[in-house]
């Protein structure tokens, strides 16, 4: 098998949780969190996707694949939230951070009572 990595690991000892809790939890024995964290046994797609939910992070993220730890649900976005995000990711590292300061001004202006 290929070796990988994973944060599962960091995430339980985050979360204070012990391996023999963890397996309870997830329905497995202790010793497959054991493999898990160790890198000698992928976990299923369905005990990912509990990992996920026990461990507060994505599934991407806790495999690896990703640096986002909490990906966003989209549904859960307004239109205009969408667009907005969709122009962000348009933009270079530049442009990135003048319209963070920019927001951050705006909200700076509208907690001190300017409208």
């Amino acid at each position: 098998m290929q070796e990988y990595h994973n944060r599962i690991r960091e995430l339980r000892e985050e979360k204070h949780i012990t391996q023999v809790r963890l397996s309870t939890e997830l329905g497995v024995a202790q010793e497959t969190i054991s493999a898990y964290e160790q890198g000698r046994h992928l976990p299923s797609v369905s005990s990912l996707m509990k990992l996920s939910s026990i461990l507060d992070a994505s599934m991407d993220y806790i495999m690896m694949k990703s640096d986002v730890r909490n990906m966003i649900q989209v549904q859960s976005l307004s239109d205009n939230e969408t667009r907005l995000l969709g122009y962000y990711k348009k933009l270079n590292a530049s442009g990135k951070e003048k319209a963070l300061s920019y927001i951050e001004g705006l909200n700076d202006g509208l907690r001190s009572g300017c409208k």
